[in-house]
């Protein structure tokens, strides 16, 4: 698994143009402080983020299968249309996230603390 720094990942966003889907599938970003970053409609299948803090950040239309979420603070994370399959969700902080048409399907919550809108999509 690959290894980057919160500053090599900034770097790299920035030539991003809003036409081309971020790739970071199976990248190792545990633990890393990734907060209001916009991610969105970036490839996150098989990425590491245990422990990753993801507060506010922005993950509209991202895809995210198998994607390790353990531990991981997204609070108030923007996860609209949001494709996440068996992502590892076990003790992950979603408070206040805003999910409307993610899908979550073959996912492990267990211990997190779900938006009351996830029981609607479970």
């Amino acid at each position: 698994m690959a290894e980057i720094t919160r500053q090599e990942l900034i770097l790299a966003l920035i030539g991003i143009h809003e036409e081309h889907r971020p790739r970071l599938s199976g990248v190792d970003l545990s633990g890393l402080d990734l907060s209001f970053l916009n991610l969105s409609s970036a490839d996150l299948g098989g990425a590491n983020l245990e422990g990753a803090t993801c507060i506010g950040i922005n993950l509209n239309d991202a895809f995210l299968g198998g994607t390790n979420l353990k531990g991981c603070n997204l609070q108030n994370a923007y996860m609209r249309n949001a494709q996440v399959r068996n992502a590892d969700l076990r003790g992950a902080d979603l408070t206040g996230a805003r999910i409307t048409g993610a899908v979550f399907q073959g996912c492990d919550v267990e211990g997190a603390t779900l938006p009351g809108s996830f029981q609607q999509l479970a």
